[in-house]
């Protein structure tokens, strides 16, 4: 909520917030008790009468992770850890068009194990090629690679089927490459414009080496809702592949056109097929997801079984696909099949294998997170605050707060309306001699409206207000605007890590 202070007073340590929020709770800290920032330092300075200009304090931009339990309550001499720079979000990316890395509403982009998935300021990844629907088409920088096996690939049997072509085959390879990845951009637009009507909020598409990825931000609601999301893209794979078919009975099959048409309706043919799989990441996999779901009634347990299917069907395409290959079963006669085509046909199966396995363990693993999100609140992670007007030396301000058991400074006007908040990093990196010459407003951050959240945030809610402001420290304010002390990233972070480690 974005307040600007409201008719509350900051509640010190010593009033009713003790009753309400006793000591520092967030998970990942120590108690309240934990080792004083001073021994028995003066309790006002007895040099000048106005504190020396404080030492420069870090930029704003950055974001070290404080070591657990550091704040005004603890030692905080200590220099702290590097820390990702802002709250990460739980945005997804769908694995469709033949094979993508990772189920929408399921993984993360850039997880990884026991640290939040990172965000991007902004949903970059490549060349941006438009905004349909107002949502970015990004061309990433693997697709030229992945054009450039196309157009070789195909070049070669044009030089069969279509040999007078001589060396245009190659840029007739490459018009097809463009046409086959427009398919696959129409079969991402369907989930996009989907998930749209859904008013679910669709980040970005990206086109990438094994085709492409609708970044929806949200789950699905119903399994109803889910299993239309994931159909849509195969159903318009295979609308164009009949298009396509149509168009071929119009022109003569041995043309440039004939051949291209042919290879358009073939490859949308194999994306719907593929996609239609039963095992996530895939479509197939999430409609799976959707059907147990709406049997048993819990996502989890359709994520879980749409999970170890895909597993299994990962394990199925790296031993099956070169068997396949060797039995003949794609058109070439046993005989033809070289040692180069088996090696070529084992990389591929690998691949296939490891996206579809590593889709799979996202989906499991943010389907954990998503079950453990809700535990994740503002009020049981802020941490409590004492008040302290600009001019107050360091020491004075951090005795303060460890008189009351509080973790946080918050630099207030003259009518207790809060101005900015000093920030743990800057604390650590004044040497303690120097704390009672150094005033706390040399090394506050003043407060913007994005600094400002609802203690009554939770879940992926609390984790959107952070996301979208990326900061250390945050004030937390009740309905009324009346302060209620001061949340950390880093805190957050830590609680996030916790509800990732605890089994389902």
């Amino acid at each position: 909520m974005d307040e600007s202070g409201g008719s509350g007073q900051p509640r010190s340590g010593t009033d009713e917030a003790t009753e309400r929020h006793e000591g520092p709770q967030a998970p990942g800290s120590p108690a309240a008790d934990a080792t004083r920032p001073e021994q028995e330092g003066p309790e006002r300075p007895t040099g000048p009468t106005t504190p020396a200009a404080p030492t420069e304090p870090e930029s704003d931009s950055e974001t070290p992770r404080p070591a657990d339990g550091t704040g005004p309550g603890t030692d905080l001499s200590k220099e702290p850890q590097a820390r990702p720079d802002a709250t990460p979000p739980y945005t997804s990316a769908p694995g469709e068009s033949g094979t993508a890395d990772a189920p929408r509403s399921h993984a993360a982009s850039g997880s990884g194990k026991g640290r939040p998935p990172r965000r991007e300021k902004g949903p970059g990844g490549g060349l941006l090629m438009g905004r349909p629907f107002g949502v970015p088409v990004y061309v990433a920088p693997s697709w030229f690679l992945v054009a450039a096996l196309i157009t070789w690939v195909f070049g070669g049997q044009l030089d069969r089927v279509l040999p007078e072509l001589g060396a245009l085959r190659y840029l007739v390879s490459l018009f097809f490459a463009v046409a086959f990845y427009a398919s696959v951009l129409v079969h991402e637009l369907a989930h996009t414009v989907a998930a749209l009507r859904f008013k679910l909020p669709v980040r970005r598409i990206q086109l990438q080496f094994f085709g492409g990825v609708s970044e929806i931000e949200k789950e699905s609601e119903t399994p109803g809702r889910e299993f239309v999301l994931a159909f849509v893209g195969p159903l318009l794979s295979l609308v164009l592949s009949g298009v396509f078919y149509l168009a071929m009975q119009t022109v003569d099959p041995g043309t440039v056109p004939g051949v291209l048409l042919g290879g358009l309706m073939i490859s949308n043919l194999i994306v719907a097929v593929f996609n239609l799989l039963p095992g996530l990441p895939l479509d197939g996999g999430r409609m799976l997801r959707a059907v147990v779901w709406k049997i048993t009634g819990k996502p989890m347990s359709g994520t879980i079984a749409a999970a170890w299917v895909g597993r299994a069907l990962a394990v199925s395409v790296l031993i099956g696909l070169p068997l396949l290959t060797q039995t003949g079963a794609f058109g070439e006669a046993p005989e033809d099949i070289g040692g180069m085509d088996t090696v070529t046909d084992a990389l591929l199966a690998a691949i296939l294998a490891a996206i579809i396995w590593t889709g799979a363990g996202n989906s499991l693993r943010m389907a954990r997170l998503r079950e453990h999100l809700p535990e994740l609140r503002a009020r049981a992670l802020t941490r409590r605050a004492v008040p302290v007007e600009t001019s107050t030396p360091l020491s004075e301000a951090l005795r303060r707060a460890n008189d009351a058991g509080a973790r946080a400074l918050v630099v207030v006007d003259a009518d207790g309306q809060p101005l900015s908040l000093v920030r743990e990093a800057a604390i650590v990196g004044v040497p303690e001699h120097r704390r009672p010459w150094v005033a706390v407003s040399g090394l506050a951050q003043d407060l913007t409206d994005g600094m400002r959240v609802s203690a009554e945030l939770a879940g992926e809610d609390l984790l959107d207000a952070l996301r979208a402001n990326p900061a250390t420290e945050y004030l937390v304010v009740e309905e009324s605007g009346e302060i209620y002390g001061v949340l950390s990233a880093a805190d957050v972070e830590r609680a996030f890590v916790k509800a990732m480690a605890r089994p389902s």
